[in-house]
């Protein structure tokens, strides 16, 4: 499988662990017990419950879930096993999460952020923006096959323009992540794509065709949404411009050819270089652009009021690694005019990690495959089956903290019971697709939550109302089953089709 989408790869030998001792009560346990302690501390903490308290509590899951387990006769070493595995599957992820860091922090010293910022505000107005944040990250996303890339390049940018205009970021954000995730959810070139119809037994171009009967319908429902949110908004943003466009000017120098280098990246990932290569070619080609039209930024940051190899050296090498940030007297620009480099994103990968060990901990004592069988049992129709392997990816995303766990759980449970009622295998991959791929960006403890969250500087509780595409998806895909719209039955069914 190839896959340019930055994240986590799966393992190729990732087994679902099975533990015959353990009950459907005991799977939820753990389940229950993060609920309820995330819930307390979000209401104690609000919005800073992600700067360190919500980590803890998800080790806090972790243990009750391993207390569990070794209840049920499941050794310590198993489950650490299984940890160990979930952490090292997001060990690519944590790389580009630093890289991601380093490259915003040099695209703000080159100019290359405020240079799209001030074009950006010529060309976009606060009726039309957020409808086009959704086309522009859905054909950035189409072509990359990457939700991750849109949002470290263009989607840094767009958050920068909506704060100019007075446009909401969480509006700003979902409107991001919607056209993000329709082109990871479409494009051949992006992983999930590839993996859904590998778990559910069919071929990735017949996946593709059968997924737009759903993914269209929901994107055009997002964008006619966005639209009437911009004709509706407050537009005293654009009153401002203005004055931004030449504090913008007088601040940092503005020129069109800074555009080459996210333009160099965007082709360099199209054509299938390693992400992490991509992203650190960006990062050195912004660092040359700075020295060329930001000589002063770079060396006012090297501590120095010339540039000279020390105070160019040590500018750069601060604007990749912790806070700076561009000197300006525009209150408005103040935030979008400074960057946490490498060191913005150890928070994200702080909870990645404790993510992982709950959900690792999870699978080694098997309440991942357990849960998911007595989801598969409470149904019996068609309709139950489908609304079954969508709550199962929900279920997932929140328990399991990883999108392909969400898709590779339910894909193996699920593939021969879509079987014996006589449906295709392309119902079950788009199934998958619509509710496991697409809602993983809408839990603040997922891997793709957490990334987006840090990336986009919005919490995932501020965007996720926003991200319509994102939670639209899975009621499109029931409406299809309640409705029997485009269920593809097989040639040869195993079972007659239950009515």
């Amino acid at each position: 499988m190839e896959s340019q989408d930055i994240k986590p790869k799966l393992p190729k030998d990732e087994q679902i662990v099975e533990n015959r001792e353990l009950g459907i009560w005991e799977a939820l346990i753990p389940v229950f017990a993060l609920i309820a302690m995330l819930a307390y501390n979000v209401y104690v903490y609000g919005s800073d419950a992600l700067s360190g308290s919500n980590q803890f509590i998800l080790l806090m899951g972790g243990a009750v879930a391993a207390i569990v387990g070794i209840y049920n006769k499941v050794t310590f070493d198993q489950m650490l096993e299984e940890v160990s595995e979930n952490i090292k599957s997001t060990g690519g992820a944590i790389l580009i999460l630093l890289m991601v860091g380093a490259l915003a922090g040099t695209w703000l010293v080159s100019g290359i952020i405020p240079t799209m910022i001030y074009y950006g505000l010529q060309i976009l107005n606060p009726t039309i923006f957020l409808a086009a944040c959704v086309i522009i990250c859905a054909i950035i996303s189409v072509a990359t096959g990457s939700s991750w890339t849109t949002s470290a390049t263009v989607g840094i940018a767009l958050i920068g323009i909506a704060d100019a205009l007075g446009v909401s970021l969480g509006m700003t954000a979902g409107a991001i992540l919607s056209g993000a995730y329709f082109g990871d959810k479409i494009s051949p070139m992006s992983d999930t794509t590839n993996l859904a119809p590998a778990m559910a037994g069919t071929d990735l171009f017949t996946h593709i065709r059968y997924m737009l009967y759903t993914t269209i319908p929901t994107l055009v429902i997002t964008l006619i949404v966005f639209i009437i949110i911009g004709l509706n908004l407050d537009t005293t943003g654009s009153a401002t411009t203005q004055s931004i466009l030449q504090s913008v000017d007088e601040a940092v120098n503005v020129s069109p050819w800074l555009f080459i280098v996210p333009i160099v990246v965007i082709v360099l990932i199209v054509k299938k270089t390693p992400p992490l290569v991509a992203l650190l070619i960006g990062t050195l080609l912004a660092a040359v652009a700075a020295l060329i039209f930001q000589p002063n930024i770079v060396a006012s940051i090297g501590g120095s009021d010339s540039l000279t190899f020390a105070s160019g050296y040590k500018g750069l090498m601060d604007a990749i690694t912790i806070d700076t940030a561009i000197p300006t007297d525009n209150d408005a620009l103040k935030d979008l005019f400074s960057s946490g480099g490498m060191s913005s994103m150890l928070g994200t990968i702080w909870l990645i990690l404790c993510a992982m060990v709950f959900g690792g901990i999870m699978d080694g004592i098997g309440a991942l495959a357990v849960i998911s069988k007595a989801l598969l049992k409470l149904f019996h129709t068609t309709f139950g089956l489908f609304a079954s392997t969508v709550a199962s990816c929900l279920a997932l995303n929140l328990t399991a903290s990883d999108q392909y766990l969400a898709i590779v759980v339910p894909g193996k449970m699920y593939s021969q019971a879509y079987k014996d009622k006589g449906l295709a295998p392309e119902n079950l991959s788009r199934t998958l697709e619509d509710s496991g791929t697409v809602t993983s960006v809408l839990v603040p403890w997922n891997t793709c939550g957490a990334y987006h969250s840090g990336v986009l500087g919005v919490d995932t509780m501020h965007y996720a109302g926003y991200a319509i595409f994102n939670w639209l998806s899975p009621f499109m895909t029931l409406l299809f089953a309640a409705f029997r719209i485009k269920i593809r039955q097989l040639s040869t069914p195993n079972a007659e089709v239950a009515k």
